[in-house]
């Protein structure tokens, strides 16, 4: 089997009609249901203020936000998302690296989202920077991602039990970075793909902190999903509940604080 070769940068331009067709008009299952109430919640976002959607896809959140009377503008390296969200209703969004906010202007925003796309970029370091200064002293910096401890790419895993009738999750590996392929069609002969890079958490926090963001908040969700009746209902629907699937931390620009010197 031949491999595609590796995509030049890691936007999502090469699956960007996989990922419309994936996240829809109103997001996918998980946004609607777990991702995005809990995005709004802790954006916080009153009518009139700005907010600012960083890889913003194809416009999931801009959209939600705009219809409270929110401000938006949304940035993605992806000229396809661009057009598609720009296709789907009206709003402020650019054609941009999430990692060089520069053609922004500073202190304009009074807050920001990254959500699910975090662990889609490295280094994560200039897009904390980039949207620090993008942000109004005391703006608010809500990141979402898939839980780097329990839902790393390829190294974790569910398992059962059956001495214990236990569902559990197998963790192989969490603390040294990586990257592994996401592939859009598995299964299928040769499939386009992009990339995840896995940090664990320290990382987040700790390119926030050289930023000059502090972390306010610190959330994990769960599944929203129920399995169907079965020998292992009550242990899936158990392990969903303590397990969780998405990690959401919330950062604040306060004034007076320093940007750390990098390692």
């Amino acid at each position: 089997m031949r491999k595609p070769l590796p995509p030049k940068t890691t936007d999502w331009s090469d699956i960007a009609a996989w990922y419309d067709a994936l996240v829809g008009e109103s997001g996918s299952e998980y946004h609607r249901h777990v991702v995005l109430p809990g995005v709004l919640r802790l954006l916080d976002a009153q009518p009139t203020q700005k907010v600012l959607d960083v890889a913003c896809g194809e416009g999931v959140l801009c959209r939600l936000l705009r219809d409270k009377g929110v401000e938006t503008t949304g940035v993605d390296a992806a000229r396809e998302l661009i057009a598609a969200a720009k296709k789907k209703g009206d709003g402020d969004y650019r054609v941009g690296d999430a990692r060089d906010l520069s053609a922004l202007p500073a202190t304009t925003f009074d807050a920001a989202a990254c959500v699910l796309a975090i662990q889609n970029i490295h280094p994560i370091r200039p897009v904390f920077d980039s949207v620090a200064r993008c942000l109004k002293p005391l703006g608010r910096f809500v990141v979402v991602m898939m839980h780097p401890a329990f839902r790393g790419a390829k190294e974790s895993h569910w398992g059962w039990d059956e001495a214990t009738k236990t569902q559990f999750r197998r963790v192989d590996r969490y603390l040294i970075p990586r990257k592994s392929p996401i592939v859009a069609h598995p299964g299928q002969k040769e499939s386009d793909y992009t990339w995840t890079f896995h940090k664990p958490i320290e990382a987040y926090v700790k390119a926030g902190r050289q930023a000059g963001l502090l972390v306010d908040a610190l959330e994990e969700w769960p599944s929203h999903k129920t399995s169907q009746p079965g020998p292992r209902q009550a242990a899936e629907n158990q392990s969903r509940k303590e397990i969780p699937m998405f990690l959401a931390m919330r950062c604040v620009k306060v004034a007076g604080i320093e940007p750390l010197a990098a390692d």
